[in-house]
């Protein structure tokens, strides 16, 4: 199953339109004042470690606490399917030497040898046979469509259970014409990535191994069968589950007090940065010459919000809340963007540098891409030497140049100008360099104008710098866009009432109904 890699363009998945959120940012601006006051009033004590106030808990009974995990663990399923185009089934694998596995082992062959045995004798015995039969059967029929009556009733007349056993009874019973049949309609229901698994029990002729190794493709046949129906319900599922996820939140709310803290903070700290963003922006004193940053709305602070997702320290501050079930996604897209920043900062340094000379070469900058991706691997582990690690790119990277330079008739660099390179690339270890900080700020433009242009069909444009991880950077801005707007939707009534409490200005709060689309 593929993952989608087209923006979302849905109704449901619309933001806003632009006049609209045009119109609703001019309104705020004589709120603008009210909001700085707010955060200045909300913003915590740096005395007080910014710690959100605590309510006394409420006791809840075993009973309350096992039907909420049962309800989050459904929700946490359908927001899995949901929001993660590539979901699938897998088969599970038991862990190497674990007693489970052990179990499992023992039990099974003692049911094959059993099976062998019964077919050894003289005449054979079929007990087991035939409930393998009657499991195969169920499986067939299992795999069936309600428009599939003519295979339905070819595989009741041939697998009559009760027809086989009195053949076996009388001495009649053909086990591998009955096989046969079975592998023939394994192969008509089977997904085409399995027709290689088919042809290979053609090829069986012992029917312990074949029964054996019927039972397993079947078990991949399950799998794909599961597959097909999560993409068949998906669509479903979406129109659903958007009020499915926001009744169990709000059930796991009503039993947790404070349960909403950590997203009001989390909004309120996007405000605040915001709010000093301008007042950075904005000129000195009126009518002084300067840039000013655009009008502060629900909207605007929302986004901002979701892009400081993608820079959070988990090990420090606790997730919101509402976010919690997508903690692990924004990680790991965290972890993607930081080592993308790595390599788009070396590429640009590399191009900047060598000039004219390799820019426009067919596939030159792929091949450099891939050996910087190699070698910045495992960059989050704690493990990872970034002085080291950078260092070997350099040189790396001064190889490939200078093979490459030769190669089209181009004098290699000088040693001097191997250094020079070397120490740049090397310097993008520090989190604070220049090369690194631009290309940072450009990537975060570029999500924040995927989110801004999510309800239009067309992308933003890839700012400078970052061509050489476009295809990295849109995968992961339609991964980060799906889980806003998905985000959004089920979290509305939150998000605008607090998003509220943050513009009100005394009886004339901002509106924000439109905020999420809702």
């Amino acid at each position: 199953m593929s993952q989608d890699s087209d923006k979302p363009t849905s109704g449901e998945d619309k933001l806003d339109d632009p006049s609209e959120t045009r119109n609703r940012a001019e309104s705020l601006d004589p709120s603008e004042e009210s909001l700085r006051k707010r955060v200045r009033q909300r913003t915590p004590s740096p005395h007080g470690g910014g710690s959100v106030p605590s309510s006394p808990p409420r006791f809840v009974s075993v009973e309350e606490l096992m039907e909420t995990a049962k309800g989050v663990t459904n929700m946490a399923l359908a927001h899995e399917i949901v929001v993660n185009g590539g979901f699938q089934v897998k088969p599970s694998h038991l862990t190497e030497g674990s007693l489970e596995k052990r179990v499992r082992e023992i039990v099974h062959k003692a049911f094959w040898d059993c099976l062998e045995a019964q077919l050894s004798e003289d005449p054979p015995t079929y007990d087991h046979a035939i409930r393998l039969l009657g499991e195969i059967k169920e499986t067939l029929l299992s795999f069936l469509l309600p428009g599939h009556s003519r295979l339905r009733n070819q595989i009741n007349e041939v697998l009559d259970l009760e027809l086989i056993r009195q053949e076996a009874e009388n001495g009649a019973l053909d086990i591998n014409k009955v096989a046969e049949f079975v592998i023939s309609m394994m192969g008509t229901l089977c997904a085409p990535a399995r027709d290689e698994e088919i042809k290979k029990l053609r090829d069986i002729t012992a029917i312990v191994p074949l029964f054996k190794a019927i039972f397993s493709v079947m078990d991949l046949m399950k799998i794909d069968m599961a597959n097909f129906a999560v993409s068949s319900i998906r669509p479903h599922l979406m129109q659903q589950s958007v009020e499915y996820e926001r009744k169990k939140f709000q059930e796991f709310i009503e039993k947790q007090p404070n349960s909403l803290d950590f997203t009001q903070k989390w909004l309120q700290d996007a405000a605040n940065a915001l709010v000093n963003v301008e007042a950075e922006a904005s000129p000195p004193c009126a009518g002084a010459a300067g840039l000013r940053a655009p009008a502060l709305s629900p909207l605007t602070v929302h986004n901002q919000a979701y892009l400081r997702l993608l820079k959070w320290d988990h090990t420090r501050s606790p997730f919101p809340e509402t976010m919690l079930m997508d903690e692990t996604r924004f990680q790991e897209m965290q972890m993607d963007l930081e080592q993308l920043t790595g390599i788009a900062a070396v590429m640009l340094i590399t191009y900047n540098i060598a000039g004219a000379a390799i820019s426009g070469l067919p596939g030159f900058a792929e091949k450099l891409k891939s050996s910087v991706k190699v070698l910045l691997t495992g960059m989050h582990d704690p493990s990872f030497n970034a002085s080291e690690a950078f260092a070997t790119v350099g040189e790396k990277i001064c190889v490939e140049v200078n093979s490459c330079l030769a190669q089209h008739g181009f004098t290699p660099f000088s040693a001097d100008r191997e250094t020079v390179l070397k120490g740049q690339i090397e310097a993008v270890k520090n989190p604070d360099n220049s090369i690194r900080k631009l290309i940072d700020s450009r990537i975060q433009t570029f999500l924040m104008g995927y989110l801004e242009s999510s309800h239009q069909k067309s992308s933003p444009v890839v700012p400078g710098g970052l061509v050489p991880i476009q295809k990295e950077m849109e995968e992961i801005a339609v991964k980060f866009s799906r889980l806003v707007n998905y985000n959004k939707m089920v979290f509305s009534p939150y998000y605008d009432k607090i998003l509220r409490e943050i513009f009100s200005e005394g009886d004339h709060p901002p509106a924000t109904r439109q905020l999420t689309g809702q």
